[in-house]
């Protein structure tokens, strides 16, 4: 559709001379192909840092891993470091407003895997594991949140709600006693005491409420089953994406298209949790997750355009 497009503009430059009537039919007929191609490419919107540097690095092909001096393209997928054509300091970081745990399937090709992204981009707060060797969540399970679709799954803007009935049992459970009185009838406390000691509880109760760390599983969706029912992921909030829609060039043939890739599920979620748990406007703040990510779209769907597949 792109080639159509360019091929319609070179067209109304030939025509320039010619009628005015049949110049607008044109333009009209550019525009429905511009509004198709821009449906067709939902990243399109996104506020992206300059992509140049990939553009040169694609012009130059494979270039060396600065760590294990492997021949990679754009970034080392084991390393987790850009190669020597693309400088660091030319990829955006992004910061994020809790730590992210990416679990990989060890069967999971590195090299097809977006998990990557997600730990080039905002390296401090992105760590990945490689299964079986994951953390223990149980005593954290107040403030984490597993992100995978399933029959108990939550949507992101009722995580506070649910959150609140795994921190009051967390409290339980490290106190060993529900039954015991009231903090404010355990002893006699004057009436501005008592204001400042509501306003202190009710923001421990908010901070409680607050998220810490979400869980991804990156792996085929045919491989995650051994991953989910891992005992150390029991317990845990889960939560599913159910709006979005996958881009993902590699969709899995028979899965549903809200199915996401791995750094799709990370963006949307953030996206999603800055709007629905932080209240606040969302601004763009995380698109250059997608820095990788929209580059290949891009890439793949010309060659496709090209290919004659589509």
């Amino acid at each position: 559709q792109l080639t159509m497009s360019l091929n319609s503009s070179t067209l109304l430059n030939e025509e320039d001379s010619q009628e005015p009537e049949r110049r607008t039919k044109s333009l009209g007929s550019l525009e429905l192909q511009t509004l198709s191609s821009f449906q067709d490419n939902p990243l399109q919107q996104l506020q992206l840092a300059s992509q140049e540097v990939l553009e040169k690095a694609k012009k130059s092909g494979r270039s060396k891993c600065p760590r294990c001096s492997s021949s990679r393209m754009f970034y080392c997928y084991t390393c987790f470091v850009p190669v020597e054509t693309v400088p660091t300091k030319e990829i955006p970081t992004v910061k994020l407003p809790l730590k992210i745990d990416i679990i990989k399937h060890p069967n999971e090709t590195d090299g097809k895997s977006t998990a990557v992204h997600a730990k080039l981009l905002a390296p401090d707060d992105v760590t990945i594991y490689k299964y079986p060797c994951i953390p223990e969540y149980k005593e954290k399970r107040h403030e984490i949140a597993l992100i995978f679709p399933g029959s108990n799954s939550i949507s992101v803007k009722d995580i506070a709600f649910h959150l609140q009935k795994y921190t009051k049992k967390s409290t339980c459970d490290s106190d060993n006693d529900c039954s015991r009185e009231p903090l404010l009838k355990q002893a006699k406390i004057e009436p501005e005491e008592q204001k400042n000691l509501h306003e202190s509880i009710s923001s421990n109760r908010s901070e409680g409420t607050r998220l810490k760390k979400v869980i991804f599983i990156d792996s085929t969706w045919n491989q995650t089953n051994k991953i989910i029912t891992d005992e150390r992921l029991q317990g845990l909030l889960q939560i599913e994406l159910k709006t979005r829609k996958t881009c993902f060039w590699r969709h899995q043939k028979g899965k549903p298209d809200t199915y996401l890739s791995t750094i799709e599920a990370i963006y949307y979620f953030l996206v999603d949790y800055h709007q629905e748990i932080l209240k606040e406007n969302y601004k763009g703040q995380y698109d250059n997750l997608l820095f990788f990510f929209s580059f290949m779209y891009t890439l793949i769907k010309k060659a496709k355009c090209c290919a004659g597949k589509e």
